[in-house]
């Protein structure tokens, strides 16, 4: 499949390749806005070959305080990236990350676009869109818009380019 990322998996894991990794991805991850701790979670639950953890698993992965761990998945739950579970009997709570999490993260973020671009269309009446301020809200609603639009083009090129049967579930080959 053109313009896909391709690498030959590796046979074994390297535990300290991985955690330097962990530490990488989250510290990108706060780069781009995600809080350090809920990063470093989520970072940690990316590279878990079943993509869940309870906490316990998650601070000792982490070196870090079951307070941290609490702090850092509930704010990963409130953002949609992972999902809380727990077994029938059981006593611990497993944190997952959300099949197709980044699909259903900008599907989210489409949402909130759409909310976003109409609140900017109500400033353009408000401002009136002949004043320099109406102007500036103007293009940031035809910015949105044009993002609006396009967004859904893109998710569908994306279930194209994934083909059929192919799994993109969190844990699946």
């Amino acid at each position: 499949m053109s313009g896909m990322a391709q690498r030959e998996p590796a046979t074994e894991r390297d535990e300290n390749a991985v955690a330097k990794y962990v530490e990488n991805l989250g510290l990108a991850l706060n780069q781009i806005g995600l809080p350090r701790m809920p990063a470093r979670v989520f970072a940690a639950l990316s590279t878990s070959d079943s993509g869940r953890m309870t906490a316990a698993e998650l601070g000792q992965t982490l070196s870090v305080s079951p307070a941290a761990v609490s702090g850092a998945v509930r704010y990963l739950e409130q953002m949609g990236l992972i999902a809380k579970e727990r077994e029938p009997g059981a006593r611990r709570d497993h944190y997952r990350l959300y099949d197709d999490f980044w699909f259903a993260s900008m599907l989210k973020r489409e949402r909130m676009i759409t909310l976003w671009r109409d609140a900017t269309l109500e400033g353009v009446d408000a401002l009136g869109a002949d004043t320099p301020a109406g102007r500036r809200v103007a293009h940031m609603a035809d910015f949105l818009d044009f993002l609006t639009r396009e967004i859904p083009i893109l998710f569908d090129r994306w279930q194209k380019e994934r083909g059929p049967g192919r799994s993109t579930r969190t844990g699946d080959g």
